[in-house]
């Protein structure tokens, strides 16, 4: 049983942020009876549910309801979002009642031109991350930049600290990710990677993955595929709307998927080209 999915409410997004793949695929919202589809066919092989793969999922007008379609199949429910529209949305995430964790990219700042200054964003970003936190809701704030710009990381660092100042910075739990700054609360590093292309050169063809052991990914149009970074698809094993999932994942080409993770011989061309998973599991560990 894989431990998370991702199912991409929306592939369109209100940024173009450079360290995002983005997606060449029509602009779509998923409708109700999608999503409803897509949720009873994941709930046996998963408990986690991420509402993103490629896109921002609090741009989706029926956000609300599919928390509660969530919460009704026991599923806990996780977002990661540029945190523009956190104040906007903010009533919908807390009165959430599968929302398990949020995820807010602070880096995203600094890839676009903003109608509003950078403390204006993080006070917003910040206000919401209090409060959730304290509401039980676990709440991530994230550099995700290292080796990037890092251009206004120590702006954002050092706003972190002045709005968290009764958390006493020096006593912050140290993580091997970032730090914890109370219960349910975080800061999390973490290194600029390139996402998987066809188009890019192969970076290597034996390392292991995630993809269908831990997770598997959903588009917006039904496409499931191994992982979370496959942004178009290049990968796709079936559709979930019209197949059973279960005869998805035994299909021959899953099989052959999940047994090059497990042998390190890779089969698919997009996972070839996948120097995140090639840095963590393969021989780019030993460079």
């Amino acid at each position: 049983m894989a431990n998370k999915a991702y199912l991409e409410i929306t592939n369109v997004c209100n940024l173009r942020c450079g360290f995002c793949h983005g997606t060449k695929r029509a602009p779509a919202f998923i409708t109700e009876a999608q999503f409803t589809v897509a949720a009873k066919k994941l709930r046996p092989f998963c408990d986690y549910l991420y509402f993103h793969l490629m896109g921002e999922p609090l741009l989706h007008p029926l956000l609300p309801l599919f928390f509660d379609i969530a919460a009704d199949l026991g599923f806990k429910v996780i977002i990661t979002t540029n945190g523009t529209l956190l104040k906007e949305k903010a009533e919908v995430l807390l009165k959430a009642k599968s929302l398990h964790k949020v995820s807010v990219s602070l880096h995203a700042y600094e890839s676009n031109v903003l109608p509003y200054p950078l403390e204006v964003y993080l006070e917003n970003c910040f206000e919401f991350c209090d409060k959730a936190a304290k509401q039980g809701i676990i709440a991530v704030m994230r550099l995700w930049n290292i080796g990037g710009k890092e251009v206004l990381n120590d702006r954002i660092v050092g706003a972190i600290h002045r709005f968290f100042d009764g958390e006493n910075p020096a006593a912050w739990e140290k993580r091997f990710s970032g730090q914890r700054i109370r219960e349910r609360l975080y800061l999390e590093w973490g290194e600029l990677f390139e996402w998987p292309d066809l188009s890019l050169p192969v970076v290597g063809n034996r390392h292991g993955c995630y993809g269908l052991r831990d997770q598997l990914g959903v588009l917006c149009d039904g496409t499931v595929v191994p992982c979370c970074l496959d942004a178009e698809g290049a990968a796709a094993l079936g559709n979930i709307f019209n197949e059973k999932l279960e005869d998805i994942l035994s299909s021959p080409k899953a099989m052959a998927v999940k047994e090059g993770f497990k042998t390190r011989k890779i089969t698919e061309p997009l996972c070839m080209r996948c120097g995140f998973a090639y840095g963590r599991f393969g021989e780019g560990n030993n460079r």
